[in-house]
């Protein structure tokens, strides 16, 4: 089995080592790298658009870095187009850059990638504390009709180089706006890798995802966010650090009470590379800046793989608040992991009930176009 520091190095080796991590999203037109770095994009010499930015890390393209490019790409509607390399920096997008689209020039999400290692307890520079969850994250996106397309988003950070550290979340990527839509991304890390969010407690945020990877260990999809995830791939790691179950837990959604549509995935595949059985589906987060949330998922038509605890599959956080009362289902489900050993613990929706749980629904009247 890989261990989580030879993950780090194919993360920084790149395309050409990226083939060893076995599920990749990988679009089915990949042909690896283009001859040109931007390949069919344009160049700063042959712009798509007068709105299009060109980011390439030797200095082909208007700027080295993301961050400088988002901070040049004032306005709404700009695209950065992103060659192939490795990006090791932290990124926040303001609110204000509404419609913004990010496309990784290659055809292979493993050639574009945007890295960071901070934790929630890694110490800031300035001595002011600790970045907390949400601080740690590596690229930080905020703008309403946000769309990402062929890029990695990760954050290497290990809990093996920081034994006294206990704050292990390291976000990959938070995601706060709405219509916010990703195609054939993929998300590394291992505690809290992918946060679905919204702005605020009172903001509906949609997000869609479709044909993207993310892996991790610890509640590794999770936030408040409207989530659509169709046609991905989930992948559960090891834990070198732990020698019995659980070793973690896929999603751990915290949607607000008021808002009746929380994560859907629909028409994806759970695998592990941890023993059957060490992991469980979902656990609720009610966090104490909404205490009354009620957590809501729907798994569905889903492939769940042998590393998903069939007889109990869901778990507590918190006492106070039990995952029997939170909107969690399933449907159509199978694999091993979704084999109904215990009914009471696998909560089923009725064909009818599933009528109501599916991406239009969840949706609404935005439409992502693919």
């Amino acid at each position: 089995m890989p261990s989580h520091l030879s993950r780090r190095n194919v993360l920084l080796a790149g395309a050409a080592a990226g083939s060893a991590l076995a599920l990749s999203a990988t679009p089915a037109h990949a042909h690896g790298r283009p001859r040109r770095p931007f390949g069919r994009y344009g160049s700063p010499s042959a712009r798509l658009t007068s709105t299009t930015l060109y980011v390439h890390p030797r200095g082909a393209g208007d700027f080295t870095g993301l961050q400088a490019a988002v901070d040049a790409a004032t306005g709404t509607g700009r695209t950065l187009v992103i060659a192939p390399g490795v990006y090791r920096e932290t990124v926040s997008v303001p609110a204000d850059r509404t419609g913004m689209t990010w496309i990784g020039a290659s055809e292979d999400p493993r050639d574009v990638v945007v890295v960071f290692d901070n934790a929630a307890g890694t110490p800031k520079p300035d001595g002011s504390g600790t970045y907390g969850t949400s601080g740690s994250a590596t690229t930080t996106l905020r703008p309403d009709g946000f769309t990402a397309r062929r890029i990695t988003f990760a954050n290497d950070w290990l809990r093996a180089d920081h034994p006294g550290v206990s704050g292990t979340q390291a976000v990959a990527v938070k995601v706060m706006g709405d219509r916010s839509a990703f195609f054939d991304c993929r998300f590394l890390g291992h505690q809290d890798t992918l946060y679905a969010d919204s702005a605020s407690l009172d903001t509906v945020a949609r997000q869609y995802f479709a044909r993207c990877y993310a892996e991790g260990d610890v509640d590794f999809v999770f936030g408040r966010a409207t989530a659509v995830f169709e046609d991905c791939d989930f992948r559960t790691l090891i834990r070198p650090d732990l020698t019995s179950a659980p070793f973690g837990f896929v999603f751990a959604p915290s949607t607000a009470v008021a808002n009746p549509h929380g994560f859907l995935v629909t028409r994806s595949r759970i695998s592990s590379e941890a023993p059957d059985g060490y992991y469980k589906l979902a656990r609720p987060w009610v966090p104490s800046s909404d205490p009354t949330a009620r957590p809501m998922l729907t798994v569905r038509d889903t492939h769940l793989g042998a590393g998903i605890d069939a007889v109990a599959p869901y778990t507590n956080m918190a006492s106070g608040h039990p995952w029997q009362d939170q909107r969690f289902a399933e449907y159509r489900n199978t694999g091993p992991g979704a084999v109904i050993t215990v009914p009471a613990n696998r909560p089923q929706l009725t064909p009818a009930q599933a009528a109501a749980h599916t991406r239009q629904a969840r949706l609404g009247d935005w439409r992502p176009q693919a």
